[in-house]
């Protein structure tokens, strides 16, 4: 959703700057669009520059539209998430009673952490299991 509002929001900007007949309301529009930083730099005359290369690019879709890359992106999120929180699921599915399957539950969302601090420990060079079982871990 992130990206569909991003690409819809350059789509629009790029049309506002295409339709714009005041140069300084085309570079005003320019310039919100930049970073602040990048933005505080640009002189009149490279605006303007841009404002005409805009001009000159073929006429933008209609609407904006997901590319093969956010599916999978969106895909591996799914992915990701269903695949974090399945496991600590499963004994709610198989084991009649609340209350057993809770702790049964929180044991394997314990481990799961653990394992991932450990992951995390090994990949950044510190003590994996430091790192997986520390509550808050804090580099040096």
């Amino acid at each position: 959703m992130g990206n569909l509002a991003e690409k819809g929001k350059g789509l629009l900007t790029l049309r506002a700057v295409r339709d714009a007949t005041d140069p300084k309301q085309a570079h005003r529009l320019i310039e919100d669009a930049l970073p602040s930083v990048i933005a505080s730099i640009m002189e009149p005359a490279e605006l303007e520059r841009m404002h005409q290369r805009l001009k000159q690019l073929p006429e933008p879709p209609e609407r904006a539209r997901l590319g093969k890359d956010d599916w999978l992106g969106s895909i591996g999120v799914f992915l990701l998430v269903f695949l974090s929180t399945f496991p600590v699921v499963i004994p709610f599915i198989f084991m009649r009673h609340a209350g057993p399957a809770l702790r049964v539950s929180n044991a394997i969302a314990i481990v799961m952490l653990f394992l991932a601090g450990y992951a995390f420990g090994r990949m950044t060079g510190r003590h994996p299991w430091l790192v997986g079982v520390s509550r808050h871990y804090r580099p040096e």
